[in-house]
């Protein structure tokens, strides 16, 4: 599934309390969706790492009270309330923590603890075939989730970019390059993935100055920075690609003068333009950005509109948006396919 698919069907098994778990190769993107689920439902998250628990961290210490050994159970378990108790990287635990948490999948609770009924279980793990240094999960643990497979979508990622404020560049290169936003390599020690170009996104934020892309690094070094996040090839072809915006119009003379605005030419710098300027539009502008946008081809058009829509979707019901739409006659679909 796709992660918004994930998302819903996430929602569905929660709100049900059966668990589920997320598999899916390093950096898609398991925890971030969900955290989005948990938000989705206005219900608290508690992320646990598994791998860095030891069995008596589940259970608690012990103490005496009234001539009985009873269990302290730790404070990060929830006591009351609704939310999500997320075991993350629960396949790279040690044996005796999944044995433990069979417990807690099972029967909800552990030892003398009982998950509150207003929680629900959700964990997630990496691939065995990622050499991920992973174990196979006991059967009895494994036959007590749903299983879900994740799978990363460009459509998904540059929606939730938009949201978060990704760096136009990162989302303009991965809608021209869509093969780069997962390249999973096992032998590299930097490889694409949405979390990679999320952090890419930050080191070229980090280092503009005055609206300079290079800021006040120089470029080999943020070259650097990105190869090491990302890769040598895909960090090649991403400076040449961030390059582009050199070329790129005026924004501020294509929202003041739409009609007198400099339309490029060449597909790079058009899907950068079009990622760019979605940015910007607001209700005040958006007239002027319609007339801007019927220059531009009709596919510039649609995606410049479709990401501009997922941030404000209360633009689809300004007039000039109706008008644009029905003259275009085109569905708000996605960008380039490579």
């Amino acid at each position: 599934m796709k992660p918004s698919e994930i998302v819903k069907a996430l929602k569905l098994l929660t709100q049900e309390k059966i668990p589920a778990f997320l598999w899916g190769s390093p950096g898609v993107g398991k925890s971030q969706v969900v955290s989005q689920t948990a938000q989705a439902l206005g219900w608290d998250l508690r992320d646990i790492r598994a791998l860095l628990l030891d069995p008596v961290d589940l259970r608690g210490l012990p103490r005496f009270e009234n001539g009985n050994t009873v269990w302290s159970p730790p404070g990060f378990l929830p006591h009351e309330g609704e939310g999500i108790f997320f075991l993350d990287e629960l396949n790279a635990a040690p044996p005796m923590v999944m044995n433990a948490c069979l417990q807690l999948v099972l029967d909800r609770q552990v030892g003398e603890y009982h998950l509150p009924d207003g929680w629900a279980i959700i964990a997630a793990g990496n691939l065995e075939s990622d050499r991920a240094n992973v174990s196979r999960m006991p059967t009895p643990l494994r036959n007590r989730f749903v299983h879900i497979d994740f799978t990363p979508d460009l459509e998904d990622w540059c929606a939730w970019a938009g949201r978060e404020g990704i760096h136009p560049a990162v989302v303009a290169f991965l809608r021209f390059k869509t093969a780069l936003l997962f390249s999973f390599d096992k032998d590299s020690n930097a490889f694409p993935t949405p979390r990679s170009w999320a952090r890419v996104s930050q080191i070229i934020q980090a280092s503009e100055n005055g609206g300079s892309l290079i800021g006040s690094l120089p470029p080999a070094i943020v070259e650097a920075l990105v190869e090491g996040t990302v890769g040598k090839g895909a960090a090649a072809e991403f400076a040449g690609y961030w390059r582009v915006f050199d070329d790129l119009p005026n924004i501020e003379q294509i929202l003041q003068e739409p009609e007198r605005a400099r339309v490029p030419k060449q597909p790079a710098v058009l899907y950068a333009l079009a990622t760019t300027l979605s940015r910007r539009i607001s209700p005040e502008n958006l007239g002027n950005a319609v007339i801007y946008l019927k220059r531009m081809p009709p596919e510039m058009q649609v995606l410049t509109m479709k990401e501009c829509t997922e941030a404000r979707p209360d633009l689809m019901a300004a007039r000039e948006f109706v008008e644009w739409a029905s003259k275009l006659r085109m569905p708000m679909g996605g960008g380039r396919k490579q």
